[in-house]
């Protein structure tokens, strides 16, 4: 009976832990997809630039794997208390996750787009800028995940009002740029869209940190996201 009794523990272990291996992995896929978006529209490859969109099929998968894993440990295990948190967090962030990925497809979707057009450099010097920041808070937040670190991951939470700053910023001197010459509103518009995209993964990100901190303590974290207002209007389209 007690033989019985381990297996069934460790088996229930070994299914949790490969929840996390799947929710890292996937994350892994979100972060390489999104910086190699950028890197399809800074260097104007198409090529790269379809490579991202192709391999977002692997994270929508990824993300019913997770789902189905979840629904068995539910039906099967019964989870309680932070078993449970630790299920229903899996099943949250990979929704995140699955839009992140979007994202990055959508950013290398306007590379395609203005992969034959010369981009200034100044204006691209601040979306890197943007791309960076947003790369290396999804690795935080992903290691916060994966460390039960609700610390870190509060750092995430409170750092997303720079990814907004800096969005900010760039939407003036892509307006500036436009009203300079009209011919520069095609490759301004899908650069907009494309900073708008990075702005969202920040939101998506700081998702994350607030489903790790109600995995750890099982409250949430009691204040309001910090964000300052936004220059536009662009939650309200498609990017």
């Amino acid at each position: 009976m007690k033989n019985n009794m381990e297996h069934t523990v460790r088996s229930y272990e070994d299914e949790l832990a490969l929840l996390d291996k799947k929710i890292a992995h996937m994350g892994g896929l979100a972060e390489n997809n999104l910086g190699q978006s950028f890197e399809a529209l800074e260097r104007r490859d198409p090529k790269l630039a379809e490579t991202v969109i192709r391999s977002d099929r692997a994270i929508d998968a990824l993300q019913r794997e997770i789902e189905e894993l979840v629904i068995s440990i539910i039906a099967r295990r019964q989870p309680m208390a932070d078993d449970l948190r630790h299920v229903m967090a899996a099943i949250r962030i990979s929704g995140d996750l699955e839009r992140i990925g979007d994202l990055a497809k959508n950013i290398a979707k306007r590379a395609l787009a203005i992969a034959h057009e010369t981009h200034p450099k100044p204006l691209i010097s601040g979306f890197r800028h943007m791309v960076e920041l947003a790369l290396r808070q999804l690795k935080d937040v992903l290691d916060a995940y994966a460390e039960r670190d609700s610390q870190r991951a509060l750092q995430v939470w409170t750092e997303d009002a720079q990814i907004d700053a800096m969005y900010n910023s760039l939407f003036r001197e892509l307006l500036t740029y436009m009203m300079e010459d009209p011919r520069n509103i095609g490759l301004s518009t899908h650069l907009l869209f494309g900073a708008k995209n990075i702005e969202r993964v920040g939101d998506h990100t700081t998702n994350i940190a607030e489903t790790v901190h109600y995995m750890v303590h099982g409250t949430l974290i009691g204040e309001d996201r910090p964000k300052i207002e936004q220059v536009s209007n662009l939650d309200t389209m498609k990017g």
